[in-house]
């Protein structure tokens, strides 16, 4: 908290300055901000597949719903969101990985969780209100900082100072009782100095039932900039508490089929409450109905960046970072064991129901630097980073119902994980000819991973693994004319296992390598663009989802030995007039496994010790199979309207096709394929009183489709005498909604 009011108090003296405002155009702030990114960022010549978005972009969508559904127009991704709405969580794929696969920086400082490997935007609400611009890479791209990238990398900048002060708030209402309130300010830049500051706040009951969120966070920012240096100091972070809605719901829920749930009901030994709620919820159906069972998180993040520009040839960048993060997700478990918790216990075999919380409390530290020559033609990077992250797990009972009594609060289980990585990297760019443009780039990355205590199943955890990687980019690009230009590169990603990955798998996992084939086309006039990119990426031990999650709500995931994923993302658009436009992307692909053998146990067989208590597992070897939640079809397109200078209207189309949740290439175990439609409107006008007013709407499944865009299966086999030999599968799903609207007003000042 003193942070928060030093940084604005130190807004509230630059506020107060009074000396001349130094002219934008003496002030180099893309250039140094080029210094801050040039190890993530590609130009518009690099042989990689981008797409930029810059903050005026997103400002009509820009309502309440988390970064990932901001993003779904763009090629190759499909998002989902458990809560259905769009808000709490959310998660995004790129050309059918997960977001553990993306890679993600916020000016440059890696974000992805060390240990799981994915992102919660949950935990940050509201941040694009802070950034300026992202891009999104697909493949390998240039990631140099953090995890390796196994389908894209996302780079976020956050907002370039602003010359002149200003003051914003924005405030929306929709459905579900949706609402976000912000207010952003910003001193200008006077005396070389500047500061800038936001709160926001979001709240939502969800589409699924209970499925709430409140959701907190704040970003504040000071620094100083000439025509050489910039120096800025950010602390920015978020506090979220979320209902749980991780479940989904069961396929015959989500279909109507009373039949389906009278047998899940009898298949799964239901209560009456449990079984009342499958009958009467509906697709909104959420399997938790314990008042707090909700996920509470806090984090914060701590950078500080250092730009200079010693020379027109030299120029250099330091950056550091500090975030620490701690909360719980609580439980409400009835019938248990006081041996599930406390096996020493002398009456361990005593039940009774318990409120449980897990807990994590963590720290992530990173640097990261880049030194950057150019000459003439050559533009050399010289560049690395050191991340250091400690995790603390552990689990207590805040309340029980035991006959016998048990130490409340105390800890029934904790391990600790520890995880160190340090990369350097080589760049050149070097312009051959007026058209022939080449780009290399050499990283060496070498990370320990360690973990010890117990497991959240009191099993015990005893991992300590070194990985060392080579990951060399290669590319050339051509310009055929000023209208066209071609590109083809090809780059190398190695990649460690997670956590869970290496702490609850029977078999320790491998990790993965990735060869990344990427060849495009370029057309761009005033008037109309297109782009086609073919890919072909080659996996060896990639981990795939297998479809099921883990007691903790967590994706499993297996290696297997050979798989690629091959595809065409093609995008046009056309100016038709000052007041029609059309852009449309579409993305055809084959995602492919080449063998692997299918598990499934019986209810009697422990997949932990391999002891086999009934039936042993029966394994089937699959051939040249589809991955799971890869759409061989991904298409997105938006026509829009300015019948006035101040108001657009758009129609936002998405389709994406069948995506099987295990790797069996099962109909029976699949989603299907949805077409969804959304309507944004903005109008903007500039009375004398103030600087802007604008109006937002954004009306999503205008058509009303009942679609789901996320789920898991799980198949068992439970054979006692005179069962027959059949296994069982549950499907569950997670539904989106259907018609609803978010309606925003934002005035500047």
């Amino acid at each position: 908290m003193k942070n928060r009011f030093l940084v604005l108090g130190l807004f509230v003296f630059t506020l107060g300055a009074t000396a001349q405002e130094i002219p934008q155009d003496s002030v180099k702030i893309e250039a140094l901000d080029e210094v801050l990114l040039s190890s993530t960022r590609a130009k518009s010549k690099t042989p990689v597949a981008f797409t930029n978005i810059t903050k005026e972009e997103l400002e009509s969508l820009n309502l309440g719903q988390d970064l990932p559904i901001l993003l779904d127009q763009l090629p190759s991704v499909v998002t989902t969101s458990d809560a259905g709405s769009g808000v709490g969580y959310t998660g995004i794929r790129v050309r059918g990985t997960d977001a553990t696969r993306v890679n993600v920086t916020i000016n440059g400082i890696p974000y992805n969780d060390a240990e799981s490997q994915g992102t919660f935007w949950v935990n940050m609400p509201d941040f694009v209100s802070s950034v300026e611009d992202i891009q999104l890479q697909r493949g390998v791209g240039t990631s140099s900082n953090g995890s390796g990238a196994f389908g894209a990398s996302l780079n976020l900048k956050t907002l370039n100072p602003s010359v002149e002060g200003y003051a914003t708030t924005s405030h929306s209402v929709g459905s579900f009782g949706t609402r976000k309130h912000n207010l952003s300010v910003g001193s200008g830049i006077k005396n070389n100095f500047y500061a800038e500051a936001r709160l926001s706040n979001i709240q939502s009951d969800g589409y699924i039932d209970r499925a709430s969120s409140d959701l907190k966070s704040f970003y504040s920012e000071a620094g100083f900039i000439n025509d050489k240096t910039q120096i800025k100091a950010l602390i920015f972070g978020g506090d979220q508490e979320t209902y749980q809605s991780w479940n989904g719901a069961p396929e015959a829920v989500v279909n109507g089929d009373l039949a389906g749930i009278q047998e899940f009901i009898e298949t799964n030994y239901s209560s009456d409450e449990e079984a009342d709620n499958l009958l009467n919820a509906g697709r909104t159906y959420n399997s938790y109905t314990y008042e707090n069972q909700v996920d509470s998180y806090k984090q914060t993040h701590y950078q500080v960046h250092a730009s200079h520009q010693f020379s027109s040839q030299f120029s250099a960048n330091l950056s550091g970072n500090f975030t620490t993060g701690k909360g719980y997700f609580e439980q409400f478990k009835d019938d248990e064991e006081l041996g599930d918790y406390f096996p020493m216990h002398s009456n361990a075999s005593d039940e009774g129901d318990v409120i449980r919380r897990r807990w994590l409390d963590n720290e992530f530290t990173a640097i990261v630097y880049s030194l950057n020559y150019k000459k003439d033609q050559l533009n050399l990077y010289l560049g690395g980073g050191y991340n250091s992250y400690k995790g603390d797990h552990f689990g207590e009972i805040i309340w029980d119902s035991f006959a016998s009594e048990i130490p409340i609060r105390d800890r029934y289980y904790t391990s600790i994980g520890e995880k160190t990585d340090f990369s350097s990297y080589v760049k050149a760019e070097y312009n051959v000819t007026s058209r022939l443009f080449a780009f290399a780039d050499l990283q060496y990355r070498t990370v320990n991973f360690s973990s010890f205590g117990l497991s959240s199943d009191l099993e015990p955890i005893d991992v300590d693994k070194d990985y060392n990687f080579f990951n060399p980019k290669l590319g050339l690009s051509y310009k055929i004319d000023n209208y066209n230009s071609v590109y083809g590169s090809f780059a190398v990603a190695n990649r460690e296992p997670n956590r869970d990955d290496l702490t609850k798998n029977p078999v320790l996992p491998k990790s993965e390598r990735l060869n990344d084939f990427e060849f495009g086309y370029k057309h761009r006039t005033a008037l109309f663009y297109a782009t086609a990119n073919a890919y072909y990426m080659s996996y060896k031990d990639q981990l795939v989802l297998t479809g099921d999650l883990d007691n903790a709500g967590d994706p499993i995931r297996e290696n297997v030995a050979d798989s690629y994923r091959a595809g065409l993302e093609l995008q046009v658009g056309y100016k038709a007039s000052d007041k029609f436009r059309i852009d449309a992307n579409a993305t055809f692909s084959k995602n492919k496994i080449d063998r692997f053998n299918y598990v499934v146990y019986d209810t009697q067989y422990d997949p932990n010790t391999y002891e086999t208590v009934g039936y042993a597992p029966v394994v089937t070897e699959y051939k040249d199979t589809d991955i799971s939640f890869s759409p061989g079809i991904i298409a997105g397109g938006a026509f829009t309207y300015t019948p006035l200078k101040e108001l657009n209207l758009s129609v936002i189309s998405k389709y994406v096709g069948k995506q099987y949740l295990d790797n069996t290439s099962s109909d029976s175990k699949s989603i299907d394929a949805y077409f969804v439609n959304n309507f944004n409107a903005s109008y903007t006008i500039n009375p004398n009183w103030i600087k802007e007013v604008s109006f937002n709407l954004l009306v999503n499944n205008i058509f009303n489709s009942e679609y789901v865009s996320n789920g898991y299966t799980y198949s068992y086999y439970y054979r006692p005498e005179n069962s027959g030999d059949d296994a069982i599968t549950e499907n569950f799903y997670y539904p989106q909604a259907t018609t609803n609207f978010l309606l925003g007003m934002t005035l500047k000042f």
